[in-house]
């Protein structure tokens, strides 16, 4: 496995205005993305992530029945399926975050991962799961009426060219499962998102560079872009990025365009910076007992 991998973000605004029915919504983003997974390989990307719940709007602004029809099963379902085959066409490994449907009526926000060879690893659920108001026009991330907390613990999957985590969006608040995912053996780890301006954007370049410094690996970051009718609730900022292991930014996407992010994991890197810093080594998981319990 070569030291040197080249990693595809893929950030984009979504096109159909919110009320359309959710057949039109996936067909139209799907084909959109699909064209930017191309470009990316075309770039030379052996990993490439897309953003979060990427075939749709970020539906969470509302509270409507309407989007869990835009839920499928993992791996059976029919974007996975369509993935699958595209990353086995082109060589390339693709994290594919879509709204996840277990059994009857179970919802989960989730990742695919997809080896270079279309082969399905395993999934991320989305662990921590916002609930709150933007604004005073009734819109808000109302995360709990679409998602179950996950349950899959935070798994890294062995792919092709390096050993992925993710991570996704209000995830990136919390260490914990960051470091986790370091104990596993990360070397990359991928945050898709769906964030706007206010008041957690100062916090776009300041928690996940400080993630990558303190577990040793290298982060990539997804946002989409533009503003999505009818809810209006802000502006998704974009700047999705690459950061590597001391904190420095590899690559960085602009604030409002359709964009490819093409950055290089250098896995020398990751060896050198851990035994630098050795935080691993100096770990005192026997003091960590009160992190367990219910406080305060």
């Amino acid at each position: 496995m070569a030291d040197s991998v080249t990693i595809g973000l893929i950030q984009a605004s979504n096109d159909v205005e919110g009320n359309e029915s959710v057949d039109v919504h996936k067909e139209k983003a799907i084909e959109k993305h699909i064209k930017l997974v191309q470009v990316a390989s075309e770039k030379g990307a052996q990993i490439i992530c897309l953003q979060e719940i990427f075939y749709g709007p970020y539906f969470c602004a509302e509270q409507n029945k309407k989007w869990y029809d835009a839920a499928e099963e993992i791996p059976e379902g029919p974007t996975t399926v369509r993935f699958q085959a595209l990353a086995r066409e082109l060589g390339v490994v693709i994290v594919l975050p879509i709204y996840e449907r277990e059994g009857i009526s179970t919802y989960y926000n989730t990742a695919a991962v997809i080896d270079a060879d279309g082969s399905y690893l395993g999934k991320y659920r989305k662990q921590h799961i916002p609930h709150v108001a933007v604004g005073d026009n009734g819109h808000g991330f109302w995360e709990k009426y679409y998602f179950k907390p996950g349950n899959l613990g935070y798994p890294v999957f062995d792919t092709a060219f390096a050993k992925v985590g993710v991570y996704i969006c209000y995830d990136r608040h919390f260490p914990e499962g960051a470091r986790l995912l370091g104990l596993n053996g990360a070397e990359i780890v991928f945050n898709p998102s769906a964030t706007v301006a206010g008041l957690s954007e100062y916090l776009w370049k300041l928690e996940q560079p400080a993630h990558a410094v303190a577990n040793g690996y290298y982060l990539g970051a997804i946002n989409r872009v533009g503003t999505e009718g009818p809810w209006n609730m802000g502006e998704f900022y974009g700047q999705s990025y690459l950061v590597d292991p001391r904190g420095n930014f590899v690559a960085t996407g602009s604030r409002d365009q359709d964009e490819v992010i093409i950055g290089e994991v250098n896995k020398k890197m990751i060896r050198e910076v851990r035994d630098t810093w050795q935080f691993y080594r100096d770990r005192r998981p026997e003091t960590y007992g009160e992190m367990t319990s219910l406080l305060p």
